[in-house]
This record gives C-alpha cells, structure tokens and sequence, in this order.
C-alpha cells in the first residue's frame, strides 16, 4: 500500500462514517426540538417549569421559525388583541334581526325539556374556536400552563372575553332585553353573538404572533404573593 493511500486511510478512520447533516448546523429550532423532548422526560414539576421557561426564553430569540410562529405566553396584551376581535366581529351581529330568530329557534326548540339546540350551539362555538386557535394553520400555539394541569388558559381566555365583549354590547345598545324575552331567550341571544366574537378574538389573539410582556400567570402569582405577605 503507497504511503499516499494509507494517508487517505488513516485521515478516513479520524474523521470516521459521514455525517448525515442532521446536527452539523445546529440553531435554534433543533435546541426547541430538544427541549420539547426534555420537557416530555422530566418527572417533577419545578423541573417541567424550568424547562417551560427556558423554552420561552428561546423562543423569544430571533433566528428561529418560533419567534415568528410559535406562541405559548399568554399576556395582557393578548387578552387586549382578543377584545378588539371579539368587538369587530360582533359589531354586525348586534343590529342583525336574524339573531333574535335565532334565540327564539334556540330557546323554543326542546327534546326532553332540554334546550339541546342552544346545547349544541354553544359546544360547536367551543370546538371552532379551539380548533382555529391550536389546529389552524396560523401560528404553532402551545398550551403552557393550563388550568388544573388540562384547560388551556388561551381558549379560556378567548372565550371569556368574548362572552364578556357580546353581553355588555348588547346590553349597552338596548338588545339583550328587547321585545321581553324570557331568560333563556337573552341567554341564548348573547351566544349568537358570542359565536362571532370568538371567532374574532381567536384571530385577533393568534395573527399577531406571540406578545411581548409578562404571562399572566406569572403577574398572578405576583399578586397572589403580595396577598400572602
């Protein structure tokens, strides 16, 4: 064998087998993907949420798909974001007759004595607006935090708000309780609008990508300290 071959040779065995490409340029994403993991195998909690805070610091770098994509903070400024949605999406509804026909249809319309249309509405504005702000294909939403380990805080949130948003808006232009309605029936009218306002505060919240600020649950557990000293 020439000296030049086994030169070859031996500078093959120090480099050893080729390299696929798959960690030769590591950034950002690829340490995101590796504490994902890392969140996943941890056990106890304070270590998760060492783990979810670094995430989020991450995430907050520029360089990365997640500083424009991803989302998992959830802050005042996001709950503003879904207040002016909700209000633009409902705004039409509150001077549509149709949304008094509607309640009526809701209110009226029993199997078993039960209201099982207004049921049936109310989890079709859930199930919608969960699945425009964790599966819609406009930012990768992460559930950080959830209520009781199970509720995400965002849909929470979104929901609320835009409940909030369609009864004062009714209320405040004299339509909850026009023409009389019973009980149920104003009910059922501020769901109407609520579809419109969730969906609305769902894209309003999410579009703008993630919010700069402090999370709520961290401003929460601030004030919750303060109580306790």
């Amino acid at each position: 064998m020439s000296t030049e071959d086994g030169g070859r040779d031996a500078a093959g065995s120090a480099v050893g087998p080729p390299d696929d490409g798959t960690h030769a340029n590591p950034d950002i994403d690829d340490l995101l993907a590796q504490l994902d993991a890392l969140e996943e195998a941890v056990d106890e909690g304070h270590e998760r949420e060492r783990v979810r805070e670094t995430i989020s610091l991450v995430e907050r770098m520029p360089g990365s798909d997640a500083f424009t994509t991803r989302i998992s903070k959830y802050t005042g400024r996001d709950i503003a974001q879904s207040f002016v949605g909700g209000i633009v999406f409902a705004l039409p509804l509150l001077v549509e007759g149709g949304v008094f026909e509607i309640a009526a249809w809701f209110a009226a319309a029993r199997i078993a004595g039960l209201p099982v249309y207004l049921a049936g509405h109310v989890c079709f504005v859930v199930g919608v607006t969960t699945g425009l702000l964790y599966y819609a294909d406009f930012r990768d939403v992460r559930v950080y935090r959830p209520i009781f380990g199970l509720v995400p805080r965002r849909l929470v949130g979104v929901l609320s708000v835009a409940f909030l948003v369609s009864a004062g808006l009714m209320a405040l232009w004299g339509r909850l309780f026009a023409e009389d309605p019973t009980a149920l029936e104003a009910f059922a009218r501020v769901t109407v609008v609520w579809g419109g306002a969730a969906f609305g505060g769902a894209i309003g919240d999410i579009l703008p990508g993630e919010s700069t600020g402090r999370d709520v649950s961290e401003r929460l557990e601030e004030l919750g300290d303060v109580f306790d000293d």
